[in-house]
């Protein structure tokens, strides 16, 4: 393989727009949704294929938002530098823990209510998951696919002012 003459390219973030391209060059590849980091009119121009992979790592992402929304109902991060402190204190750290833990209780997500902004793959992998949570759940997308909105679940409350979103619902997530 000629690293220097490559056939095609497979970028992630990296700005390509200074980049000079090789007569031989074929193809581009984004690894991810979007294409602003790859200047699609020079490729147009020289007649370099440039697509990417909307939605190729859509799900770990909603699995990121869900542990974010988790993390921070319930307080795991501060009570785990809690727990830290307990260490050295033998027997002593049961009483410590009856005595400390309830000040990390947190809401559980359940019946609250999560607001989507952007329907897109991964904004209905995160809708349908929080509903599956038992989250009530809004989803906002003026500009709404026919894939996505038939990939959502019908209890997905579909809305057309975002303001309700800001007003209403406890979580927020933006995609």
């Amino acid at each position: 393989t000629d690293v220097q003459n490559p056939d095609a390219i497979l970028v992630r973030s990296a700005s390509m727009h200074e980049m000079e391209f090789n007569p031989e060059l074929l193809a581009i590849a984004r690894a991810g949704a979007g294409v602003n980091n790859i200047p699609l009119d020079r490729c147009s121009e020289k007649g370099i294929v440039v697509f990417n992979t909307p939605g190729a790592n859509a799900n770990a992402v909603k699995e990121l938002v869900l542990c974010a929304m988790l993390m921070s109902s319930r307080k795991i991060v501060s009570a785990l530098d809690w727990v830290k402190t307990l260490k050295g204190n033998g027997a002593e750290v049961s009483k410590m823990v009856e005595k400390g833990k309830s000040a990390f209780a947190g809401p559980e997500i359940k019946g609250k209510k999560l607001g989507v902004i952007g329907l897109g793959a991964i904004g209905v992998l995160v809708a349908n998951a929080a509903d599956a949570l038992g989250m009530e759940v809004y989803g906002y997308d003026p500009f709404i696919s026919v894939d996505a909105a038939w990939s959502l679940s019908r209890s997905i409350h579909h809305i057309n002012d975002v303001n309700m979103i800001y007003r209403d619902c406890d979580y927020i997530t933006i995609h």
